[in-house]
Protein backbone atom coordinates (compact mmCIF):
# COMPACT_ATOMS: atom_id res chain seq x y z
CA UNK A 1 0.00 0.00 0.00
CA UNK A 2 1.19 3.53 -0.79
CA UNK A 3 2.04 5.87 2.06
CA UNK A 4 -0.99 7.38 3.76
CA UNK A 5 -1.05 11.19 3.63
CA UNK A 6 -2.23 13.24 6.57
CA UNK A 7 -5.45 15.23 6.04
CA UNK A 8 -4.84 18.73 4.68
CA UNK A 9 -7.19 20.36 7.18
CA UNK A 10 -8.59 19.75 10.63
CA UNK A 11 -12.03 18.37 11.27
CA UNK A 12 -14.52 20.81 12.83
CA UNK A 13 -14.11 21.22 16.58
CA UNK A 14 -17.43 19.49 17.25
CA UNK A 15 -16.28 16.44 15.28
CA UNK A 16 -12.89 16.47 17.02
CA UNK A 17 -14.62 16.40 20.41
CA UNK A 18 -16.77 13.46 19.30
CA UNK A 19 -13.66 11.59 18.13
CA UNK A 20 -11.94 12.10 21.48
CA UNK A 21 -15.11 11.06 23.34
CA UNK A 22 -15.18 7.88 21.24
CA UNK A 23 -11.56 7.12 22.14
CA UNK A 24 -12.28 7.72 25.82
CA UNK A 25 -15.10 5.20 25.62
CA UNK A 26 -12.91 2.70 23.77
CA UNK A 27 -9.96 2.98 26.21
CA UNK A 28 -11.47 3.89 29.59
CA UNK A 29 -8.69 2.29 31.64
CA UNK A 30 -5.76 3.58 29.56
CA UNK A 31 -2.58 4.08 31.61
CA UNK A 32 1.12 4.11 30.90
CA UNK A 33 2.66 0.77 29.97
CA UNK A 34 5.91 1.67 31.76
CA UNK A 35 6.41 -0.03 35.12
CA UNK A 36 7.56 2.23 37.97
CA UNK A 37 7.21 2.67 41.73
CA UNK A 38 7.95 6.38 42.14
CA UNK A 39 8.60 9.56 40.19
CA UNK A 40 12.34 8.89 39.94
CA UNK A 41 11.81 5.47 38.35
CA UNK A 42 9.23 6.91 35.96
CA UNK A 43 11.59 9.71 34.91
CA UNK A 44 14.36 7.22 34.12
CA UNK A 45 11.99 4.82 32.37
CA UNK A 46 10.62 7.57 30.11
CA UNK A 47 14.18 8.64 29.25
CA UNK A 48 15.04 5.05 28.28
CA UNK A 49 11.87 4.64 26.21
CA UNK A 50 13.02 7.03 23.47
CA UNK A 51 13.28 4.99 20.22
CA UNK A 52 12.57 1.86 22.28
CA UNK A 53 9.48 -0.12 23.22
CA UNK A 54 7.98 0.11 26.68
CA UNK A 55 8.18 -3.67 26.91
CA UNK A 56 11.96 -3.60 26.42
CA UNK A 57 12.31 -0.82 29.00
CA UNK A 58 10.30 -2.87 31.50
CA UNK A 59 12.70 -5.77 31.00
CA UNK A 60 15.69 -3.49 31.62
CA UNK A 61 14.76 -1.27 34.55
CA UNK A 62 14.47 -3.95 37.30
CA UNK A 63 18.21 -4.66 37.10
CA UNK A 64 19.03 -0.95 36.89
CA UNK A 65 16.92 0.01 39.92
CA UNK A 66 18.09 -3.00 41.93
CA UNK A 67 21.64 -1.67 41.54
CA UNK A 68 20.81 2.05 41.71
CA UNK A 69 17.49 2.51 43.58
CA UNK A 70 17.45 6.31 43.81
CA UNK A 71 18.95 9.48 42.39
CA UNK A 72 21.78 9.57 44.95
CA UNK A 73 22.92 6.08 43.96
CA UNK A 74 22.60 6.60 40.22
CA UNK A 75 24.46 9.90 40.48
CA UNK A 76 27.57 7.98 41.63
CA UNK A 77 27.21 5.11 39.15
CA UNK A 78 30.13 4.29 36.82
CA UNK A 79 29.02 5.20 33.31
CA UNK A 80 30.25 1.96 31.75
CA UNK A 81 28.24 -0.09 34.25
CA UNK A 82 25.05 1.82 33.46
CA UNK A 83 25.73 1.40 29.73
CA UNK A 84 26.07 -2.35 30.19
CA UNK A 85 22.74 -2.62 32.02
CA UNK A 86 20.71 -0.51 29.57
CA UNK A 87 22.44 -1.57 26.35
CA UNK A 88 19.38 -3.39 24.97
CA UNK A 89 17.37 -0.14 25.02
CA UNK A 90 19.37 1.33 22.14
CA UNK A 91 21.37 4.58 22.06
CA UNK A 92 22.67 3.33 25.39
CA UNK A 93 25.71 5.60 25.62
CA UNK A 94 23.72 8.82 25.24
CA UNK A 95 20.96 7.52 27.50
CA UNK A 96 23.43 6.46 30.17
CA UNK A 97 25.07 9.89 30.14
CA UNK A 98 21.69 11.60 30.40
CA UNK A 99 20.19 9.57 33.23
CA UNK A 100 23.39 9.73 35.31
CA UNK A 101 23.67 13.48 34.73
CA UNK A 102 19.97 13.94 35.54
CA UNK A 103 20.43 11.96 38.77
CA UNK A 104 23.40 14.19 39.68
CA UNK A 105 21.27 17.30 39.05
CA UNK A 106 18.45 15.88 41.19
CA UNK A 107 20.87 15.11 44.01
CA UNK A 108 22.55 18.52 43.85
CA UNK A 109 19.57 20.80 43.22
CA UNK A 110 16.47 19.00 44.50
CA UNK A 111 17.62 16.81 47.41
CA UNK A 112 17.30 13.70 45.24
CA UNK A 113 13.60 14.27 44.63
CA UNK A 114 11.91 14.73 41.25
CA UNK A 115 10.34 18.21 41.09
CA UNK A 116 6.72 18.62 40.07
CA UNK A 117 7.46 21.78 38.12
CA UNK A 118 7.83 21.87 34.33
CA UNK A 119 10.67 24.39 34.21
CA UNK A 120 12.66 22.46 36.83
CA UNK A 121 12.09 19.17 35.03
CA UNK A 122 13.08 20.54 31.64
CA UNK A 123 16.29 21.94 33.14
CA UNK A 124 17.48 18.38 33.86
CA UNK A 125 19.93 16.84 31.36
CA UNK A 126 18.14 14.85 28.64
CA UNK A 127 14.65 15.92 29.77
CA UNK A 128 12.55 17.68 27.14
CA UNK A 129 8.93 18.73 27.00
CA UNK A 130 7.57 15.26 26.25
CA UNK A 131 9.38 13.56 29.14
CA UNK A 132 8.42 16.37 31.51
CA UNK A 133 4.79 16.14 30.41
CA UNK A 134 4.68 12.38 31.03
CA UNK A 135 6.15 12.76 34.52
CA UNK A 136 3.82 15.65 35.39
CA UNK A 137 0.73 13.84 34.08
CA UNK A 138 1.44 10.35 35.37
CA UNK A 139 3.46 10.80 38.56
CA UNK A 140 1.87 14.05 39.78
CA UNK A 141 -1.52 13.99 37.96
CA UNK A 142 -1.04 17.50 36.61
CA UNK A 143 -2.84 18.78 33.53
CA UNK A 144 -0.26 17.90 30.88
CA UNK A 145 -0.45 16.33 27.44
CA UNK A 146 2.63 14.56 26.07
CA UNK A 147 3.12 14.17 22.33
CA UNK A 148 5.17 11.16 21.23
CA UNK A 149 5.33 9.51 17.79
CA UNK A 150 2.05 7.62 18.29
CA UNK A 151 0.18 10.72 19.45
CA UNK A 152 1.62 12.81 16.61
CA UNK A 153 0.59 10.26 13.94
CA UNK A 154 -2.86 9.44 15.31
CA UNK A 155 -3.83 13.05 16.00
CA UNK A 156 -2.98 13.93 12.40
CA UNK A 157 -4.79 10.96 10.88
CA UNK A 158 -7.92 11.72 12.89
CA UNK A 159 -7.85 15.31 11.67
CA UNK A 160 -7.40 16.74 15.16
CA UNK A 161 -4.38 18.77 14.05
CA UNK A 162 -2.30 19.88 11.10
CA UNK A 163 0.53 20.97 13.37
CA UNK A 164 4.11 20.69 12.15
CA UNK A 165 5.67 20.29 15.60
CA UNK A 166 4.76 18.35 18.75
CA UNK A 167 3.98 21.64 20.49
CA UNK A 168 1.54 22.58 17.70
CA UNK A 169 -0.16 19.19 18.07
CA UNK A 170 -0.35 19.64 21.84
CA UNK A 171 -2.07 23.01 21.47
CA UNK A 172 -4.55 21.75 18.87
CA UNK A 173 -5.61 18.65 20.81
CA UNK A 174 -5.80 20.24 24.26
CA UNK A 175 -8.01 22.99 22.82
CA UNK A 176 -10.66 20.29 22.28
CA UNK A 177 -10.57 18.99 25.87
CA UNK A 178 -11.18 20.24 29.40
CA UNK A 179 -7.91 20.49 31.37
CA UNK A 180 -8.76 17.57 33.63
CA UNK A 181 -8.78 15.22 30.63
CA UNK A 182 -5.43 16.23 29.13
CA UNK A 183 -3.43 13.62 31.04
CA UNK A 184 -5.84 10.85 30.03
CA UNK A 185 -6.13 11.81 26.36
CA UNK A 186 -2.42 11.15 25.86
CA UNK A 187 -3.01 7.48 26.76
CA UNK A 188 -6.14 7.15 24.60
CA UNK A 189 -4.19 8.22 21.53
CA UNK A 190 -1.16 6.06 22.37
CA UNK A 191 -3.24 2.91 22.82
CA UNK A 192 -5.21 3.62 19.68
CA UNK A 193 -1.96 4.04 17.76
CA UNK A 194 -0.52 0.78 19.07
CA UNK A 195 -3.62 -1.36 18.69
CA UNK A 196 -5.53 0.06 15.71
CA UNK A 197 -4.08 3.13 13.98
CA UNK A 198 -0.71 1.48 13.37
CA UNK A 199 2.13 3.22 11.59
CA UNK A 200 2.35 1.27 8.31
CA UNK A 201 -1.28 0.32 7.74
CA UNK A 202 -4.13 1.28 10.10
CA UNK A 203 -6.78 -1.31 10.92
CA UNK A 204 -9.70 0.95 10.04
CA UNK A 205 -12.18 -1.95 10.16
CA UNK A 206 -11.50 -2.15 13.92
CA UNK A 207 -11.53 1.60 14.57
CA UNK A 208 -14.26 2.85 16.96
CA UNK A 209 -14.21 6.31 15.32
CA UNK A 210 -13.75 5.34 11.66
CA UNK A 211 -17.07 6.96 10.71
CA UNK A 212 -15.69 10.34 11.83
CA UNK A 213 -12.09 9.89 10.68
CA UNK A 214 -11.01 11.73 7.50
CA UNK A 215 -8.24 9.19 6.83
CA UNK A 216 -10.45 6.08 6.81
CA UNK A 217 -11.89 6.72 3.29
CA UNK A 218 -8.35 7.33 1.98
CA UNK A 219 -7.19 3.99 3.37
CA UNK A 220 -10.22 2.25 1.84
CA UNK A 221 -9.41 3.69 -1.60
CA UNK A 222 -5.77 2.64 -1.33
CA UNK A 223 -6.79 -0.88 -0.31
CA UNK A 224 -9.20 -1.13 -3.27
CA UNK A 225 -6.57 0.14 -5.68
CA UNK A 226 -4.02 -2.34 -4.35
CA UNK A 227 -6.49 -5.23 -4.63
CA UNK A 228 -7.31 -4.25 -8.24
CA UNK A 229 -3.64 -4.21 -9.21
CA UNK A 230 -3.06 -7.56 -7.57
CA UNK A 231 -6.03 -9.09 -9.38
CA UNK A 232 -4.80 -7.72 -12.71
CA UNK A 233 -1.45 -9.39 -12.12
CA UNK A 234 0.60 -6.40 -13.13
CA UNK A 235 0.93 -2.76 -12.17
CA UNK A 236 -0.31 0.08 -14.38
CA UNK A 237 3.33 1.06 -14.93
CA UNK A 238 4.17 -2.37 -16.31
CA UNK A 239 1.11 -2.33 -18.56
CA UNK A 240 2.05 1.08 -19.95
CA UNK A 241 5.62 -0.05 -20.63
CA UNK A 242 4.41 -3.14 -22.48
CA UNK A 243 2.02 -1.05 -24.61
CA UNK A 244 4.70 1.48 -25.65
CA UNK A 245 6.62 1.01 -28.96
CA UNK A 246 9.84 0.41 -27.06
CA UNK A 247 8.12 -2.10 -24.80
CA UNK A 248 6.64 -3.95 -27.79
CA UNK A 249 10.03 -4.08 -29.51
CA UNK A 250 11.68 -5.38 -26.35
CA UNK A 251 9.03 -8.06 -25.95
CA UNK A 252 9.47 -9.13 -29.59
CA UNK A 253 13.24 -9.26 -29.15
CA UNK A 254 12.92 -11.46 -26.05
CA UNK A 255 10.50 -13.75 -27.89
CA UNK A 256 12.86 -14.08 -30.85
CA UNK A 257 15.84 -14.87 -28.65
CA UNK A 258 13.84 -17.54 -26.87
CA UNK A 259 12.85 -19.30 -30.14
CA UNK A 260 14.93 -22.37 -31.15
CA UNK A 261 17.48 -21.78 -33.96
CA UNK A 262 18.17 -24.02 -37.03
CA UNK A 263 19.51 -27.48 -36.22
CA UNK A 264 23.25 -27.95 -36.66
CA UNK A 265 24.44 -30.78 -38.99
CA UNK A 266 25.45 -33.78 -36.94
CA UNK A 267 28.99 -35.08 -36.85
CA UNK A 268 29.78 -38.51 -38.22
CA UNK A 269 31.45 -40.79 -35.77
CA UNK A 270 34.79 -42.25 -36.92
CA UNK A 271 34.87 -46.03 -37.14
CA UNK A 272 36.86 -47.55 -34.31
CA UNK A 273 39.32 -50.31 -35.26
CA UNK A 274 39.84 -53.34 -33.12
CA UNK A 275 43.29 -53.46 -31.51
CA UNK A 276 45.61 -56.11 -33.02
CA UNK A 277 46.77 -57.46 -29.70
CA UNK A 278 50.46 -56.76 -30.43
CA UNK A 279 50.73 -53.62 -28.23
CA UNK A 280 52.48 -53.46 -24.88
CA UNK A 281 50.49 -54.36 -21.85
Amino acid sequence: MASIPFPAKRVPAAVGKRILAGLEQAYPQAVTALEYRNAFELLVAVALSAQCTDARVNLTTPALFARYPDAAALAKAPLDEVERIIKSCGFFRAKARNIVAAAQALAERHGGEVPDDRAALESLPGVGRKTASVVLAVAFEHAAFAVDTHVFRVAHRLGLTTGKTPLDVEHDVTALLPREEWRHAHHWLILHGRQVCKAPIPLCERCPVAALCPTAPVVARLRTRGATRTAAGRSPGAEAAAASPRGSALAASKKASAAPGPARPGRKKAARTKPSGRGRS
